[in-house]
């Protein structure tokens, strides 16, 4: 099988793609696979480290304003589309797949014009532009909600297969909780709130919980936070200006950033984090319950949509992000830590919307519109 996935920008539209293709790769290891992406996105270092090739074409988010950037930005994305065609008249695909971004404009509108099967995965619950724009000409279009069918229309074929991720459910008995937690400081007598706000960390939640430390809050709670690497300094100087040694405070862990997030998450029993799709997805697959704080100002809102699916089911708190501060955080925490029936409740609920095989899924539906199922 030749297939070209197209995967540009952040790590929730390219570890999809990236997951596709390993699955690919596992079951006909003779595939031929390649990836499309800009020069300025995360693509560039993870596909290479993933032992994909990466051809770029230029591609652009474009708003409705008319001004000079935008006009350069649609000469540049109408020049991708001929680079597009060149990439896959060349390369002959199978398939063309596209896991989000806009670089999935111009690759799929190609592939359908040389009539190219296509497939589109989208992550969130609350489909993107290019989905949008793209429905009639896509054959299938794979969601991760159900709730996400309806509101795609003229669509000729919706699947929900659930978003790949690597974080999956594990059962550890309490003497390898309590060994990992040694490692960090904590005990498995309080409760574990887990705290992060992505790769990069999120100013607007490290804030709130130095206010939770500074006040000594979370006496009945304990903290495992990972801050981001570009912001640990900068809360550890904040810390130092109160004579707060990063390293030695009761209750709570601070790190740059989780490298064994799956062990982390599985041995957390509230998550607190801000609501993208990939996030989302991992959290219903552990069946944990969790506080999110959509990151504000993103296309369509899709952040506040994707914690509406786990808040409606009550399996999860909202607190928007201009609502923030450390007594309602602390409150939200407090109200599930100390009801051990609440927090049951809520991680059970969390779990029915994890799907189950999703990988096998994904391929299964690669294969029935690969003419002859190569």
């Amino acid at each position: 099988m030749r297939v070209i996935i197209a995967a540009a920008g952040t790590g929730g539209h390219i570890n999809p793609g990236l997951a596709i293709a390993n699955k690919i790769k596992e079951e006909q290891k003779d595939s031929k696979i390649i990836f499309i992406g800009t020069t300025r996105g995360l693509e560039n270092d993870l596909v290479p480290r993933a032992g994909y090739e990466l051809k770029t074409i230029d591609a652009y988010g474009l708003s409705k304003k008319l001004t000079i950037d935008n006009i350069k930005k649609l000469y540049k994305t109408y020049k991708g589309l001929g680079q597009a065609e060149k990439i896959i008249k060349e390369f002959k695909p199978d398939i063309v797949i596209g896991t989000g971004g806009y670089i999935c404009g111009a690759v799929i509108t190609e592939a359908h014009k040389n009539k190219i099967p296509t497939m589109l995965h989208e992550s969130n619950a609350f489909p993107g532009k290019a989905v949008k724009m793209l429905a009639k000409k896509v054959d299938t279009i794979l969601v991760s909600f159900d709730e996400t069918k309806s509101k795609i229309k003229n669509a000729k074929n919706v699947v929900c297969t659930g978003t790949p991720v690597k974080i999956e459910k594990k059962e550890y008995g309490i003497n390898q909780k309590n060994e990992i937690l040694s490692k960090l400081g904590l005990n498995s007598i309080k409760p574990i709130i887990l705290v992060y706000g992505g790769s990069q960390g999120a100013q607007k939640i490290n804030e709130a919980i130095l206010e939770i430390i500074d006040e000594k809050l979370n006496k009945n709670y304990q903290i495992i936070w990972a801050t981001g690497p570009k912001q640990y300094d900068i809360i550890k100087e904040k810390l130092e200006d109160k004579n707060i040694n990063i390293n030695m405070i009761e209750n709570i862990k601070i790190l740059p950033y989780i490298y064994n997030m799956e062990e982390i998450m599985n041995i957390s029993d509230i998550i607190v984090a801000r609501s993208g799709a990939m996030t989302i997805t991992e959290i219903s697959n552990l069946g944990k319950p969790s506080i999110l704080i959509p990151l504000p100002n993103v296309s369509q809102d899709h952040q506040l949509r994707n914690a509406e699916v786990l808040q409606k089911i009550g399996a999860a708190q909202i607190i928007l992000n201009n609502e923030l501060e450390k007594d309602i955080l602390n409150k939200e925490i407090i109200e599930i830590a100390s009801n051990k029936v609440k927090m049951k409740e809520m991680g059970e609920k969390a779990s029915t919307k994890s799907v189950k095989n999703v990988q096998e899924k994904i391929y299964a539906e690669i294969k029935k519109i690969v003419k002859g199922g190569k």
